[in-house]
């Protein structure tokens, strides 16, 4: 396959536009997690999971619930809960066939966010379940996350986007799944209503 022409394919080209990373950056990148990884992780009310298939291909799913909503069992192993959803499964296949993932949480006015990279597992112990327990319900089941890196991210990426300023953000979008399927059904109006309360239903049924 011929190359676009001004398509870079090697590192040193990257490197060459971007530059080399100050020599201390790489002393924050750590293998288990610190004692202030552990208060952030327990202060995130929401993270977003990277998985990838047998074939590589990737995934990203958001997760979220109360603050703490993971359990650090201990430094070097993460509890994620996995809850009722919409049954895709795509994060939970692609673990089975590949362990490999990445999290990043976030907690609401802190810039920073916290990486997190390892190996995972699925559970379906009755006492980690438990303990991940939320509104009365146990988790369906458990993502056991093996930390092998974890490190603190600046906080660039959210002071450009100005996230966590409420004075720029556009009028609330409203999401309209009805108006997706409901062609591919063949359906009209009242598909995309029946698609769409339904839709309603479940977000508010936590």
């Amino acid at each position: 396959m011929e190359h676009a022409p001004h398509q870079i394919s090697t590192i040193a080209a990257v490197r060459e536009i971007v530059g080399e990373p100050h020599p201390a950056l790489s002393l924050k990148v750590l293998d288990a997690l610190d004692e202030m990884s552990v208060d952030f992780i327990g202060k995130a009310p929401f993270l977003v999971l990277a998985t990838a298939d047998a074939n590589g291909f990737p995934d990203v799913s958001p997760k979220g619930d109360g603050p703490g909503f993971v359990v650090v069992e201990d430094p070097k192993t993460l509890l994620i809960p996995e809850r009722k959803g919409n049954k895709l499964l795509y994060s939970l296949q692609n673990i089975l066939s590949n362990p490999r993932l990445a999290v990043i949480f976030l907690v609401p006015g802190t810039e920073e966010t916290l990486r997190v990279q390892g190996r995972a597992t699925l559970t379906a112990d009755p006492e980690v379940c438990r303990r991940l327990a939320t509104r009365g319900q146990p988790a369906l089941l458990a993502i056991r996350v093996e930390v092998e890196k974890c490190f603190f991210h600046c906080a660039r990426a959210f002071k450009r986007a100005s996230l966590w300023r409420p004075e720029t953000w556009p009028h609330r979008q409203r999401i309209s799944f009805g108006r997706q399927i409901a062609p591919r059904l063949g359906g009209g109006e009242d598909i995309v209503r029946q698609i769409d309360e339904f839709a309603d239903a479940e977000n508010h049924d936590l």
